[in-house]
Formats: structure tokens, sequence, C-alpha cells
């Protein structure tokens, strides 16, 4: 008798999903207590095998990634499924960001995300093309009611793409908590990785604390390691005293075309005991900007490194970590030896080992004393005024206690209407915005609905003139001055022109540029007829798709774009269809 092939694969992938739902309950079961359905949802593309262009959680610009990036061969449009039967909960487009994202809800109490795509199913389409005119807005963020837009499991809601802050083609996917809104690693839900290879890890360093503050000069030392396929070790034994922190740098790579991903889990022991545990297993939005606070944020300033510190700042606000042992700071004083050992793992369980040995000093450590400045308390309101200048941080702003820096420079910039106020230093990351004040020099009445406040790179921080001071909200620390910004947007048309006949094209093509404030607003109209203008923020890119609304014969354009300081350029041309 001859064996069925199709019954065959079909008991292999049933083993093979065992085994991966094995290996993920044992990695998961050190750090969970959750239980995730790993049944209820299939892949969200059928290109197999599935390998990651990025991982959930791994490190980005100011930011953990918040889902997993499926490589799509470097192309756009496969067809994108819905992982599980529910509905369209919410309608995204966007310049940036996602560019173009759907949001649905289950009923198990998750919420599925598919990012970056190409174009929406014919039914969801119409739907966002119809919200779109009716809210005049290429942008919309929509919230449809459960009986709108239901999907099936299996169903193509989209075609993958690489619209939005995309770096190449690919589909971000996320799954979260619906009544939470945190996201959550995919790879617990059953979404398989093929995976059998372990963490590399690729340096060592310890931090010399000594009950100080982590800031940019706190003494560090590279420690040498050497090995390969989950086994590692340092060079030669270590010796410290006092008070000490550990940093490693580790990455990822699974089966196949695997980009340089992030690792799952962190672990360090000392002596056998757990003194320090982050896991990424899920995090809530407003904390991910804490990755400033996770890693050596100096040092990936200056270098691009990405030094993962094993100790916990009193400001942190993740809840990745556990088994924190003095917020990860070990004290090395007792003349002994100590074995210390980190554990790294993916998301599939794979495991990398660095044990090392620490010969701990016993003669008591001299602490430097820091020169004396204005404290700021990392769990206060604080507020610092001088001549031209006030700064208030919210509570919640800092990491740790900051030993805050301010110096007024000389006016230097050309077009400046202030002096330049250095805040602090750009070593130092901030959680949320601190408020800025500074004094106008001499600014003419009609200049002051221009005014805005620039950084010494010449980027906007936006503003607002307010009796007799601009006052704008900055990210971070920097040096900052008040400029204005009367010039319009410019537009430049790329497939149209003056009389030109589009027949057999089927979109008109410009490109938007601003000098300063930033791109606010861009509005088309044919013959007088507000028309969909999309854009694409990378390539800077704004385009019109003729549709039936635009009938054979002549046209009147106008294309109209505002800037942020509300400086409108107006271009208007004939065409004909």
């Amino acid at each position: 008798m001859i064996k069925n092939p199709i019954h065959k694969t079909v008991k292999l992938a049933l083993v093979f999903t065992f085994l991966f739902t094995f290996n993920l309950v044992q990695a998961q079961q050190i750090f969970s207590t959750n239980k995730y359905p790993i049944t209820d949802f299939r892949q969200p593309l059928d290109i197999t095998p599935p390998a990651l262009a990025g991982s959930f959680g791994e490190i980005r610009g100011n930011h953990f990634h918040s889902g997993i990036d499926f490589r799509t061969n470097q192309r756009e449009g496969y067809p994108v499924y819905a992982v599980a039967d529910g509905y369209i909960s919410r309608l995204r487009v966007q310049n940036s960001g996602f560019g173009q994202a759907l949001y649905i809800n289950h009923p198990n109490g998750y919420t599925t995300v598919y990012g970056h795509l190409q174009r929406f199913a014919p039914k969801i389409a119409t739907v966002v093309k119809n919200l779109e005119y009716e809210k005049k807005s290429f942008e919309i963020d929509e919230f449809p009611d459960a009986t709108l837009i239901p999907v099936r499991k299996g169903e193509v809601i989209a075609w993958s793409g690489n619209r939005g802050s995309s770096g190449g083609p690919h589909l971000h996917f996320e799954i979260r908590d619906t009544k939470t809104e945190e996201t959550i690693n995919p790879q617990f839900f059953g979404i398989i990785i093929p995976d059998n290879i372990p963490p590399v890890i690729h340096g060592l360093y310890v931090y010399r604390l000594n009950g100080k503050v982590f800031n940019e000069n706190l003494p560090k030392q590279a420690i040498a390691i050497a090995g390969a396929n989950g086994s590692y070790k340092t060079v030669a034994p270590v010796s410290l005293t006092g008070e000490v922190g550990f940093g490693i740098v580790t990455t990822d790579r699974h089966n196949g075309m695997s980009g340089i991903n992030g690792v799952y889990s962190i672990q360090l022991e000392v002596d056998g005991k757990m003194v320090y545990t982050s896991a990424l297993e899920r995090f809530a939005f407003e904390d991910s900007k804490a990755i400033n606070s996770h890693i050596d944020f100096p040092t990936y300033l200056n270098t691009k490194r990405s030094i993962q510190k094993s100790f916990v700042e009193p400001g942190n606000p993740l809840k990745i970590y556990s088994s924190l042992v003095n917020s990860g700071r070990i004290n090395f004083n007792d003349g002994a030896s100590h074995q210390l050992r980190y554990i790294v793992t993916d998301s599939k369980g794979n495991e990398s080992v660095l044990p090392f040995t620490v010969n701990a000093g016993s003669a008591s450590v001299v602490v430097p004393t820091v020169q004396a400045g204005i404290i700021f308390p990392y769990n206060k309101v604080n507020e610092f005024n001088a001549d031209d200048i006030k700064v208030i941080f919210p509570q919640g702003t800092l990491y740790s206690d900051l030993n805050f820096t301010y110096k007024k420079l000389p006016k230097t910039i050309g077009n400046s209407w202030s002096a330049m106020h250095q805040i602090h230093n750009r070593y130092t990351p901030l959680h949320i915005g601190f408020d800025l004040w500074i004094k106008a020099d001499n600014l003419p009445e009609n200049l002051r609905s221009k005014a805005l406040i620039v950084n010494s790179n010449g980027n906007s921080q936006g503003g607002s003139f307010d009796n007799g001071y601009v006052k704008a909200t900055p990210k971070n620390f920097g040096s900052f001055y008040i400029a204005v910004d009367t010039i319009p947007p410019r537009i430049i048309p790329v497939n149209i022109s003056a009389g030109k006949s589009m027949a057999g094209l089927s979109k008109m093509t410009f490109k938007i540029s601003d000098n300063l404030s930033g791109i606010k607003s861009f509005n088309g109209y044919i013959d007088g007829k507000w028309v969909l203008m999309e854009f694409d923020t990378k390539s800077a890119t704004l385009w019109h798709s003729f549709d039936e609304r635009t009938a054979s014969g002549k046209h009147m354009l106008e294309l109209v774009v505002t800037d942020m300081k509300e400086n409108t350029r107006n271009y208007k041309i004939s065409f004909s269809k």
C-alpha cells in the first residue's frame, strides 16, 4: 500500500509543533505564569519557511521593537491573512509609522496588528477610502463598530508592503492584550519560527558603581571573552573591588534567512543565586522609551553598540525585570572568589552561557567626590530658572537623580532670536519631554506667530510665542535657541506639467518638503473638489491615484501644502485626462 505523503507531512508538522510547544513552555515557565493560547492563531503569511527581519523586543532607536517583522523576500504584494476569526477594530493610515495598518480584535481577548501594508483587501479599502473622503484627510485613525468588517481565519485582509517608516518590504506583526493594550511576544502564541541557533554573546562590561548613579562619566571596562555555539568564557579571571554592575552585548539569529535580532531573556547569577533577570515577554508602549535606561545610552550614542545593563535605575518603569537583588548592583569586598554566570535565551529556548570568576578585593574603595551642582531627584517635579529661561521637568522625566548643568552661550546662529541655551547634555536620556521657555530677543510682532524653538542641529522642537517667551516641549537634552519659519513648503512636480495629457497614467506625483517646522497638511483639488493625496514620508513623495471621480477631458488641479507655522504653498495647473 502506498503511504499518503500528505499524511506523512501532517505527522511531521504535528511532531514539530509539539517539540516547539514543549520548548516554548519550558522557556516560558522560567519567567511567566501567563498561559497563552498556542493553537488559536495561524501564520499571517504563507511564505515558508517563515523568517524574521526583526524580533520582539529587540533594541531600536528610542524603543523596543513591538512585534516581529516577517521577511517578504525583498518584495511587496504577498497576501496577508487574518490569523483568527474576529473583526477589524482599528483602521489606521499614517504618513510615517506603520503607514497602512489593520487591527483585528479576536474573541480570545487578544488583538493582532498588521503594519506597513501595500494595500487593503477590497472590502476594507472601500471603507478606508470613503472615510478619507468624508474627513478630507489622507491620515485616519478610526475604530469601526464590531459589526462593520468581520473577518474569518485565513481570509486575505491585505497585501504586504513598505509603507510608512519601513526600511524595506516586510510585514510588521503584533499580538496585543485587547484590554491592557500591552504588546506580547507572538512566539508565545504558536507563531513558529524555526530556530535551533543559540544567541551570540559579543561582549562583557563592568561598571564601577560604588554608590554613584549611572551617567556618562561612570568608569567602565571591557572584559575579554571567547567562545561560540552557546558556550562562552572570560579569557582570564576578573579582579574587582567595591560595588559594580555588569553589562552584556548579545544578539540572536534563527534558521534560514535571519536578520541579526534581539534576545528574549538575560539572567545573571552570583554563586548560584539569581541577582538579575530581564525577559521580553510583554511591555506597555508608554514604557518603551525606557530602553534608553535599559542600555548604556552614552555608549550607544557614541558607538551604536548596545550594551544591555544588568542593573536597573530607580526611575526605570519597565516591568521586564525580576529576581532583582539590590537592583543588580553587586558588592565585591570580602576577599573571596565568586562564580558568576550569564544565561542568555532566545524565544525558542536556545541558551548561551557565559560563566566567569570574580576575585573580590577587601580594601575599602575611595569614591571620588562629585563636584556639587544642582541635584534633581528622579522622583520629583524639578524646576530651573535663569536669565531668559525657565525649565520644568515633570515627575517621571528622569531615570536617576541628576547633577544638572546649564550654560548660556553666545548667539551664534544667524537667524536666531535668542542666545543659545545648553540644557544639561545629550548623554542623559529622558523618559518624557520637559517644558522649556526661552525669552525672545526683540522679536518683531509680525514674526511672533512664526517663532519656534530649534536645537543646535537645526531640528525644530515646535513651540509658540507667549508673553515674551517661546515655549516648547523637547524630548531630549541639548542646546536650544529661538528661530522663525517664514518660508512655505516646496512642491516639485514629478510627472505632470502645464497642459500635459495624463491619459494612460495611473497617478500624478510630486515631491514636497519644508525647510524647518515640517509639513502640517496637504490638500489636492481637481476642478474645485477635494481629492485624496497620499504621502510617503521617507521618500517625501505625494501622489493622487486617478479614479472614476476624474473623467476624460480638461481639468484644473490645485495643490495646497502648509507647514506647522501656517506658511502655505499653492500649485495650480491645468491638465487633461
